[in-house]
């Protein structure tokens, strides 16, 4: 059971619940909130994080990326505890409890629920899976963007409400801008092992500079967006309680700049992901208000 807790990585799934929070409370605010698709798509959004690290997990082991060299938290394939069948396996089982939220979903908000969940799997997957594994090629940032941000936060809206509001896109970007930057300090630490794996992500192709402006520059949109929206009257005032949220990514955005040992930024990493996961909340909160 560790090794399968393990595995799953629970420390990553605030990433999942964040942009889902922020779609409920938007709903919400409009007076569509409806518990059952909100609960759906929150589970449907934890399953597919859960199977999208089982996946990576594998194939980063099949294809040599993940060794006894990696610096952040051991991978349970490479680290013996689980069998390369066992965590394909688990990622299978996820993918498919995913599908079967995704059906009531299915009934609820029509033929967009099928596409958004079919492309999320398959992004899952093809992450460091299959043919041409898109993370292994520089474009993970800008997919981890996309669904966990504007796709994340209006197929939310979109499940309970029926329409795709506009100002979830914009929410969207804040809460997808904090997700990718768990990814950017993930592979700021993993970007010489990678490099020698001839895994090409973003980090790798930017160099430790360029990623750290990155990482800089995704906080500063997270913390424009709120009182962006509040200005242009999309949302109340109170959403401007998300911003303290990226100051949660403060003492992170120092270690990104000023680490000298890679091993370093395994806090920053969870430190940024708790930021992502409070984004959401505090959004939501905040338009309750």
């Amino acid at each position: 059971m560790h090794a399968w807790i393990a595995g799953a990585r629970l420390r990553t799934l605030p990433a999942a619940m964040g942009p889902v929070l922020a779609g409920g409370g938007l709903a919400w605010k409009s007076a569509g909130f409806s518990p059952g698709p909100f609960l759906a798509a929150l589970a449907g959004a934890l399953l597919i994080q859960v199977g999208t690290n089982f996946s990576n997990d594998y194939s980063d082991f099949v294809r040599g990326a993940d060794t006894a060299d990696r610096l952040g938290t051991p991978r349970v394939t490479q680290s013996g505890l689980l069998s390369p069948r066992a965590v394909r396996f688990g990622a299978g089982v996820s993918f498919a409890l995913a599908v079967g939220v995704g059906a009531y979903l299915v009934a609820v908000g029509g033929w967009p629920i099928v596409w958004i969940g079919v492309a999320g799997i398959l992004a899952g997957i093809c992450y460091t899976g299959g043919p041409w594994p898109f993370g292994y090629h520089g474009l993970g940032d800008l997919f981890t963007f996309t669904f966990f941000g504007p796709i994340a936060v209006a197929g939310t809206c979109y499940v309970q409400m029926g329409r795709w509001p506009s100002e979830a896109i914009l929410a969207g970007v804040g809460a997808g801008a904090l997700v990718t930057a768990i990814l950017v300090v993930n592979n700021l630490r993993d970007r010489a092992t990678d490099a020698a794996a001839g895994k090409r992500t973003l980090a790798v192709r930017l160099g430790r500079t360029g990623t750290c402006v990155e990482y800089s520059l995704l906080l500063v949109v997270a913390a424009a967006i709120p009182p962006a929206g509040a200005v242009a009257g999309l949302w109340p005032a109170g959403a401007l309680l998300a911003c303290a949220a990226v100051l949660l990514a403060a003492p992170a955005l120092h270690t990104v700049w000023r680490h000298e040992d890679p091993r370093a930024l395994n806090p920053a990493l969870a430190g940024t992901a708790r930021a992502a996961g409070a984004y959401g909340l505090l959004f939501a909160v905040g338009c309750l208000l």
